[in-house]
C-alpha cells in the first residue's frame, strides 16, 4: 500500500472522520464503521485533504483535464481545495466548478458556481464517499447540458466496498450505468489492512473483536468483486 494511503487513513482518525462503533447508515444498514467528512473543519485539515485527493486523481486519471466539478454541497469545498492542491503539487492549473441546489436569477445567474464549463472540456467529478449513484445521476445531466463535454471519472475519499442498489458495489454500478471511471483515495479493505492489530496513538484501533464485526458486516453487504 502506498505511503500516502496509510497517512490518509491516520489523518481520517485524527480528524474524527473515521469512527468505529455502532452506527446506522441512511439506508438503514447497521454498520461497525462510519465516515463523516463533515468533520474536516479547519483550513489545515482541508489543505491536507486536497493534497490526498490530488494524489488520487493524478494516479487514476492523470492531469490532462480542464475542470474539477464538486456537486453541492459537500463537493464545493472539495473541488476548491483539490484544485489548489493540484496547482501547488503538480503546477497544473485546473478550473473548479460546482452547482447550486437552486438556480439563481440575479447577479451571477445560473446553476453553476466557479468556472463555466465549455465545449471540449474534460471534467473530473469529486465527492466525499461512495454514493448509491443518486448524486451522479443528478450531476451528469447538469455537466452535459453545458455543451460538448467529456466527463472522465469520479473520485471519492473512501470506497466502502459494499453493495449499491443491487449486488455490485456502488462505484461499480456508477461505472457500468454512466460509463465513468471511478477511484477512491482508499478502500475499506485498505483501512482494515492498515489498522488491524496495529497500534495508533497508543491503542489498537481494530482488534480481533472489531475485525470480526467488520467481516460479519461484509458477509451481508459486501460484494464478490475482484
Amino acid at each position: 500500500m502506498e505511503e500516502y494511503k496509510k497517512e490518509f487513513i491516520e489523518f481520517m482518525i485524527d480528524c474524527e472522520v473515521l469512527k468505529f462503533g455502532d452506527f446506522v447508515t441512511k439506508s438503514g444498514r447497521k454498520t461497525p464503521f462510519f465516515i463523516n467528512t463533515g468533520f474536516y473543519r479547519s483550513g489545515k485539515q482541508l489543505r491536507k485533504l486536497g493534497n490526498y485527493y490530488a494524489k488520487a486523481i493524478h494516479n487514476a486519471f492523470g492531469l490532462d483535464f480542464d475542470v474539477l466539478f464538486g456537486p453541492a454541497y459537500k463537493g464545493i469545498p472539495l473541488s476548491v481545495t483539490t484544485a489548489i492542491a493540484i496547482s501547488e503539487d503538480y503546477d497544473v492549473d485546473v478550473r473548479y466548478c460546482s452547482n447550486r441546489k437552486e438556480v439563481k436569477d440575479h447577479g451571477d445567474k445560473g446553476i453553476l458556481l466557479g468556472s463555466p464549463i465549455q465545449d471540449g472540456d474534460k471534467v473530473v467529478i469529486i465527492e466525499d464517499v461512495t454514493t448509491a449513484g443518486t448524486s451522479i445521476a443528478e450531476t451528469l445531466p447538469i455537466i452535459k447540458a453545458q455543451g460538448q463535454v467529456q466527463p472522465l471519472g469520479l473520485v471519492v475519499s473512501v470506497d466502502r466496498m459494499e453493495k449499491g442498489s443491487g449486488e455490485k458495489s456502488a462505484l461499480k454500478e456508477i461505472e457500468e450505468v454512466h460509463g465513468l471511471k471511478t477511484t477512491a483515495i482508499v478502500t475499506m479493505e485498505e483501512v482494515v489492512e492498515h489498522l488491524y492489530n496495529k497500534e495508533y496513538n497508543g491503542k489498537v484501533v481494530i482488534d480481533d473483536v472489531l475485525k470480526q464485526r467488520i467481516d460479519d458486516y461484509y458477509e451481508i453487504y459486501g460484494t464478490n468483486e475482484e
